[in-house]
């Protein structure tokens, strides 16, 4: 997932962007100016996405062309090249026809010119208030609509339920505080050996806003303000979240490797089936399955109580400098349809990017699923135009801010960190 592993974005500039939006505009009209023709009418469509959402792309993609005139082709591209190559096709002027994105990027793009304007399409879908809230948000800027959702992951907690049965806990009662999660880690480390109660990337600033954001949240409290000008990480519900997993570190109950997991091996280490509890992305459910290890879910909670989750993903929308518009839009409102979010989404495990359909024909068959897909109205999914340089690039603020509240000056980090991000946030 390229959230955990993010890049700098090149910068597109801004004279570059503003002849991207007037080669375009958003009338249905080809260059030459002749009006486009119907919606479905064998267009061929591409869509550009990044190699973390290949899979779902292309499987989107094949069930529309098997059933319209149009053809969809999907090209993906390494996460780390992928930012650079749409800063390229914007200041060619050849954007693709649709392309996704990280969620966390879309307001950047939007504010950047580089998605259609879909304010009015959007609002006439007739499922439009159903369609993944956090999401919509994230692709909005000034009022109006820009992407829609593509991909939908979001933070669980994942626990270890024979690691649970040997501790003495109970495999069907996961913790409901984040002061109970601490504690059943703790009798989890108790078992000795090679076994840990918990893990964390401690030092993947992703990592650890994907998965400790949401007990922020579920207490009650926020990380940005509405615009994403300010960031609000000093304060009271954070310091409380980030003292838990230092204590946890200090105490040596998470794994020692958790101070320099920057992302690639943590997934690898809760599918070696010795770490008790730790919050992870739900689209690692069946990964770590497949090596034969049991796993339980629940949701992520506050200190004393509460439950919330990040909604990522990814975010899709229609390239600037498409002359098929009206077509694009026909396979993004299909992609929202009922037949695409259970016959491509739900049946190969996905979360659906509709708040109606978390309980579907194929999830109803395990309850983790049906729990994970109704976790998506409860979540958050952070706006800000600079998000990536305040908080995902390896040389953010915010993950400066990491270090030393989990292994350095814990005292003065929340309050200088904060200071940094909010200079980050709002270079222009």
């Amino acid at each position: 997932m390229a959230r955990y592993r993010a890049r700098r974005v090149v910068a597109v500039t801004a004279a570059a962007l503003l002849m991207t939006v007037a080669a375009c505009g958003n009338d249905d009209k080809a260059a030459g100016g002749t009006v486009a023709a119907s919606a479905d009418d064998g267009a061929t469509l591409t869509l550009w996405t990044r190699a973390a959402t290949e899979s779902v792309s292309k499987a989107y993609a094949e069930k529309y062309n098997a059933t319209h005139k149009n053809q969809v082709e999907v090209t993906a591209y390494p996460n780390e090249e992928y930012p650079a190559k749409l800063a390229s096709a914007a200041g060619a002027k050849s954007l693709p026809d649709l392309f996704a994105s990280d969620v966390v990027f879309a307001a950047q793009y939007a504010s950047q010119g580089l998605w259609v304007d879909l304010t009015d399409r959007f609002g006439a879908l007739d499922v439009k208030d159903k369609v993944a809230p956090a999401h919509v948000k994230a692709g909005t800027w000034e009022g109006k609509n820009y992407a829609v959702p593509h991909t939908i992951d979001m933070s669980v907690m994942l626990y270890n339920k024979d690691l649970y049965a040997k501790a003495g806990l109970d495999p069907e009662k996961p913790p409901t505080t984040l002061k109970e999660f601490a504690e059943q880690a703790r009798k989890i480390d108790k078992l000795g050996g090679d076994v840990n109660g918990t893990y964390f990337g401690g030092n993947c600033g992703g990592c650890v806003e994907f998965t400790f954001w949401p007990s922020v949240w579920a207490a009650g409290g926020g990380v940005l303000d509405a615009e994403g000008n300010n960031a609000k990480v000093d304060s009271k519900e954070m310091a409380d979240v980030f003292a838990l997993y230092r204590s946890l570190y200090d105490e040596g109950v998470a794994a020692p490797a958790s101070k320099d997991e920057a992302g690639p091996t943590w997934l690898g280490a809760l599918q070696g089936g010795k770490v008790g509890i730790a919050p992870g992305p739900s689209v690692w459910l069946g990964l770590i399955e497949e090596k034969g290890v049991k796993m339980g879910v629940a949701p992520i909670p506050g200190p004393d109580g509460g439950e919330s989750t990040f909604v990522g993903g990814d975010a899709i929308g229609i390239g600037a400098t498409s002359t098929k518009v009206a077509q694009a839009w026909d396979f993004l409102a299909w992609t929202m349809s009922d037949e695409a979010q259970i016959e491509v989404v739900a049946k190969n495990k996905g979360v659906p990017t509709r708040t109606d359909l978390a309980a579907n024909k194929y999830s109803s068959a395990d309850p983790r699923i049906v729990l994970i897909n109704s976790l998506m109205a409860k979540g958050q999914t952070p706006y800000a135009r600079n998000f990536n340089a305040s908080f995902n690039d390896p040389q953010s603020p915010w993950l400066q801010t990491v270090r030393g509240a989990l292994f350095g000056d814990a005292a003065s980090s929340l309050s200088s960190g904060n200071t940094a991000i909010t200079k980050s946030l709002q270079q222009s």
